[in-house]
């Protein structure tokens, strides 16, 4: 752990450019129109800024090749399985098309720990997003690093139960079922190269998962947009997310919202009630 310490402080700077085209290819994805004041959906700064890592750095995992080297902002830490676990983000103002974006990073913390599974080692990021020169977002991610699947464990997660997902506790609910098809876009919009998304036997057969994966911004993202739906467009402040539980492709998947004396809790959960993400927001004032 000493040694991974050292990157705890470690920042990197990414410059990138709201396109109109890109934009409007998100949109489709999710089956959106465009705003008419010209800004873009909260959840689209997760298409910002990402790793360019040419394909000859890339690992058996399909991300990026992490080096004991001053160019590495994250740390070699060497277990195998990587997620997205949690993210806690700020809208400061909405962005917009056409804007110039650069995002400040920094290694914040490096914890490990003993899960059920063996090690797991958190790594906290903080991002600050820029539009234009104005802060317009802070986020801090937290991405956990897994020991490999043990060969003996059973499929995760498990097998949908006999229960069904009851929403009636809920204020809004919308079921959508991800495709193989929306998985493949949100990779390409986000570059994200991780195999567990489109490779189904790596997903089986290395990381020990049923199928394939939705992704944690991705069932996110779904969150945000059922939050558009009710309050309209770019209308939270706040929103923290926390994965619980891997969403498989092909499976119900419930989305759900409702309103408290502290804000607004959301979550998404598989078709017999387990829960696959935990979420809260607020509104902007």
């Amino acid at each position: 752990m000493s040694a991974w310490e050292d990157w705890i402080g470690r920042k990197e700077t990414r410059s990138d450019y709201i396109d109109e085209g890109a934009a409007a290819r998100w949109l489709a994805t999710f089956d959106r129109s465009a705003a008419s004041d010209g800004t873009v959906p909260q959840g689209y700064h997760w298409c910002l800024c990402l790793p360019g890592a040419p394909t000859a750095a890339l690992g058996i995992d399909g991300h990026p090749l992490r080096e004991e080297s001053a160019q590495s902002f994250l740390p070699p830490i060497p277990l195998p399985r990587r997620m997205w676990a949690a993210s806690r983000v700020s809208f400061v103002q909405p962005l917009r098309s056409g804007q110039s974006i650069v995002r400040n990073s920094r290694v914040a913390s490096i914890k490990a720990k003993q899960g059920g599974s063996g090690t797991l080692v958190f790594v906290e990021v903080d991002h600050a997003t820029h539009a234009d020169g104005e802060l317009a977002i802070r986020e801090t991610q937290s991405i956990v690093f897994r020991d490999v699947a043990s060969k003996d464990a059973p499929p995760a997660p498990p097998p949908p139960g006999e229960g069904r997902f009851d929403p009636a506790a809920w204020h809004a609910h919308r079921r959508v079922v991800p495709t193989e098809a929306l998985l493949f876009r949100y990779s390409a919009l986000t570059f994200n190269s991780h195999r567990i998304h489109y490779d189904r036997s790596y997903a089986t057969e290395e990381e020990g998962y049923r199928g394939l994966v939705v992704h944690g911004p991705l069932a996110a993202t779904l969150l945000l947009g059922l939050a558009q739906a009710e309050f309209g467009d770019n209308a939270l402040s706040h929103f923290d997310f926390r994965g619980t539980s891997p969403a498989i492709v092909g499976e119900d998947l419930h989305l759900v919202l409702r309103e408290t004396s502290e804000g607004m809790e959301l979550g998404a959960f598989a078709r017999d009630g387990r829960q696959i993400m935990a979420a809260s927001a607020r509104r902007t004032a």
